[in-house]
């Protein structure tokens, strides 16, 4: 799928529920916002949201992982998808896929989903599009 005409997300990727992206790739970043969201929509308090879900990653907090490696919130489905993170909600049409087109081919390698013989002129525009479509939707709300 290399043709350069404008291409929507559903041409280059398509959710297999896998679970590959909730493993692994160095955590969540989440912000008060998020915590506040999950809190809320866990009936719980933001304070044990962070003690019992989130750690810290430097300077920044970050979803916990359970031992094999997946977020604690996936349970052969995200148990918090209606709150999830941008991160979460973006994924794969991620920034780092801007800085690094490379990066989309590296993350096909583990997502079944991704097709990764997209151009990369194509490939930028589409991540684009679909983050410019999350943020609109995310603005509205």
């Amino acid at each position: 799928m290399t043709s350069e005409t404008a291409l929507s997300g559903a041409d280059i990727f398509n959710c297999k529920n896998c679970g590959a992206c909730c493993r692994g790739f160095g955590g969540t970043y989440v912000t008060r916002k998020n915590i506040e969201e999950i809190a809320g929509f866990l009936k719980t308090d933001p304070r044990q949201v962070l003690k019992k879900y989130c750690q810290a990653s430097g300077r920044k907090t970050v979803i916990a992982q359970k031992p094999d490696g997946y977020c604690v919130f996936w349970d052969g489905n995200c148990t918090i998808h209606p709150v999830k993170p941008r991160m979460c909600r973006a994924w794969p049409f991620i920034e780092g896929v801007l800085r690094a087109p490379e990066n989309w081919r590296i993350m096909a390698d583990s997502c079944p989903g991704i097709t990764p013989d997209v151009s990369e002129p194509a490939l930028i525009a589409c991540v684009r599009h679909e983050l410019a479509r999350l943020d609109s939707r995310n603005a509205i709300q």
